[in-house]
């Protein structure tokens, strides 16, 4: 209804009734309801002044313009105001289904809402990297330089994608979420050494007891919780690679099984609270984890009934009750535990002294299910803020292979670590440019058994480098590492420097 038609409505009231003494009346309008109103108001326009009347002896007001016995200015008032009634009870019809058709919208969106694959959530990152061995690899007679942990460090490599992973991510309700991260930079073992295939990384529902998902059971294809760094995603890892000695436990950090998780609330917002500050966390994986797992690694078949068990532990102490200069700082200390049968996968193998093994007769000595494995763990971490200390260390046993004679899968010694100091600097060009400089040195001596035969290792390196967060998107590693490793194909030691870089990018 508009403003022409109110005025009608105030017109034709006052005229159908007529006064004697007559005086000046403003009205005003709400310009939101339309209602009419005697005194003025938020969100009211006036409308203008208007004469109360009183009706003469015939009936008719001296102000109406009309005689006694002339009925057509009546009936034109009359038909008016009823016309302004009928536009009135259709718009009001309007507004109704109006009304009523908003609610039924919300009412679609809110199941639509409820509806698991409307709560998923797509991100990724990719990794591009190159390797350039300085030494170490195109020395004639010397062993070639390799990694475990970046399969571009070997002669004749230069780029190469060290990941390229989606997360598909969500809450199917309160009390159920699922996870699942391919990756498309997997190698497959091969004559011409294919790269660049989709292989499964994580696929696991979290079932929680309560809302706030303090109490939850993982289920599924998922990061085995031993080790600190282990557990820390390589999209926010500082150094380019994990050290070898807690990764050699768990070969690419995953298994097929059962965890369970306590994270008390509080602890889940001091874990946040770091990641809003940008520091890297390893991710909230509970103060106390308990698990059982294959323990053949990721996406191997089982091939013993004996399951491994882990034990973890990790809880952050927020040190600002010690006051100046502790202020905001977080320390987080913890130890883990696993113990299991390893069946050790065997091949051919030629040694770098020119001994050939033969997988079968390797195969002939291994114990039937495989050799028991047990290691502990421990791990400190000074958040960055802005020095920063990350050290873990580990222990045990496990079955590795003895080279001499005809070659022998024994259990043996193991033991190793890592030693980390980083300095944060924050406002680098932009407000979310972030530098952090580093240096970290790793030592291992035991078995890998991520490689066939699970050979015996040495390693010793010493890293510095430097990561550039330019933006939230795109991030920069530049480093230069001094490597002492064992190389896992034929046992040769190999020594070389390498530097190395990285552009990463977050979607």
């Amino acid at each position: 209804m508009n403003l022409i038609n109110l005025s009608k409505i105030a017109v034709a009231g006052l005229a159908v009734g007529v006064a004697v003494n007559a005086f000046a009346m403003e009205l005003y309008v709400d310009t939101k309801t339309k209602q009419i109103y005697a005194e003025p108001g938020p969100g009211r326009m006036l409308m203008g002044s208007f004469e109360q009347v009183s009706p003469g002896t015939n009936g008719y007001s001296k102000h109406d313009g009309t005689v006694p016995g002339d009925s057509s200015q009546a009936s034109s008032d009359s038909a008016a105001i009823e016309s302004i009634k009928n536009e009135m009870e259709l718009e009001k019809n309007e507004i109704k289904a109006l009304e009523e058709h908003v609610a039924a919208a919300r009412e679609e969106k809110a199941k639509n809402d409820e509806k698991w694959f409307n709560k998923i959530n797509v991100r990724g990152y990719t990794q591009l990297r190159y390797n350039l061995p300085l030494s170490g690899d195109r020395i004639a007679g010397d062993p070639e330089l390799r990694s475990p942990g970046d399969s571009g460090i070997k002669n004749n490599s230069s780029f190469t994608f060290r990941r390229i992973r989606l997360v598909f991510s969500g809450d199917i309700n309160d009390y159920v979420s699922l996870y699942l991260q391919p990756d498309f930079a997997s190698s497959v073992s091969s004559s011409i050494d294919n790269g660049n295939f989709a292989q499964v990384r994580d696929a696991y529902a979290d079932i929680a007891f309560d809302k706030k998902h303090e109490w939850r059971i993982r289920a599924g294809q998922s990061k085995v919780p031993f080790g600190w760094e282990n557990l820390q995603s390589s999209q926010n890892r500082l150094t380019l690679d994990r050290a070898d000695a807690l990764n050699s436990a768990v070969p690419s950090e995953r298994d097929l099984g059962l965890m369970a998780y306590w994270s008390p609330e509080h602890v889940q917002k001091l874990w946040k609270d770091l990641s809003k500050k940008g520091l890297k966390t390893s991710g909230d994986y509970g103060i106390l984890g308990l698990g059982v797992y294959n323990g053949q690694g990721i996406n191997r078949a089982e091939t013993n009934d004996d399951l491994y068990v882990v034990a973890h532990s990790s809880y952050p102490i927020d040190l600002g009750f010690l006051g100046y200069p502790f202020t905001g700082q977080v320390f987080e200390v913890g130890a883990d535990y696993i113990n299991g049968k390893f069946d050790v996968p065997t091949g051919d193998m030629t040694l770098f002294n020119g001994d050939k093994l033969k997988g079968a007769n390797i195969e002939d000595t291994k114990k039937t299910g495989g050799l028991r494995e047990e290691r502990y763990a421990v791990h400190a971490v000074l958040f960055p803020q802005p020095f920063g200390l990350q050290a873990e260390w580990n222990w045990g046993r496990g079955p590795g292979l003895n080279p001499n004679g005809k070659g022998s899968i024994e259990r043996q010694n193991l033991q190793g670590g890592y030693v980390q100091a980083m300095y944060k600097i924050d406002n680098v060009f932009r407000e979310d440019g972030v530098l952090i400089p580093y240096v970290k040195w790793q030592t291992y001596t035991g078995p890998y058994k991520g490689a066939t035969n699970s050979p015996k290792v040495s390693v010793d390196e010493l890293e510095v480098g430097v990561e550039y967060q330019i933006m939230k998107a795109l991030e920069i590693t530049l480093a230069y590492a001094a490597m002492e490793r064992t190389n896992v194909s034929n046992l040769g030691q190999a020594s070389g420097d390498v530097a190395r870089m990285q552009v990463q990018w977050n979607y």
